[in-house]
């Protein structure tokens, strides 16, 4: 299969380190992600009709798109959000040699 490649940025949040790394390191592993950046940040957010804040990690996860069903599923499968934050965006421009690793580091599933 020859399908051009679209590359994106996929972010979620997670409850602590541990699944952030549980996370990225299964995504890496599985060649469903080429890199994930992680970051502690602090979230605001209303669940269940009350405004929460609470420490959670970032992750930003560089993909083939076209992965993006797979990826998701993938990720459902190890948090232990009900909700989780799963949102993907385009990457509309980069470094052409970065954009060539992460489509060699991302195997078609």
């Amino acid at each position: 299969m020859n399908e051009t490649k679209q590359y994106g940025v996929v972010l979620v949040t997670a409850e602590s380190e541990e699944q952030a790394r549980a996370i990225a390191s299964s995504l890496v592993k599985e060649n469903y992600a080429a890199c994930v950046s992680m970051m502690p940040v602090q979230s605001v957010y209303t669940w269940q009709e009350e405004v929460h804040s609470d420490p959670e990690w970032q992750l930003m996860i560089k993909t083939d798109l076209n992965q993006y069903s797979q990826v998701e599923a993938r990720i459902k499968e190890l948090h232990s959000y009900e909700v989780p934050e799963i949102i993907a965006l385009p990457i509309q421009a980069g470094l052409t040699p970065y954009l060539n690793w992460i489509g060699e580091n991302v195997a078609p599933q």
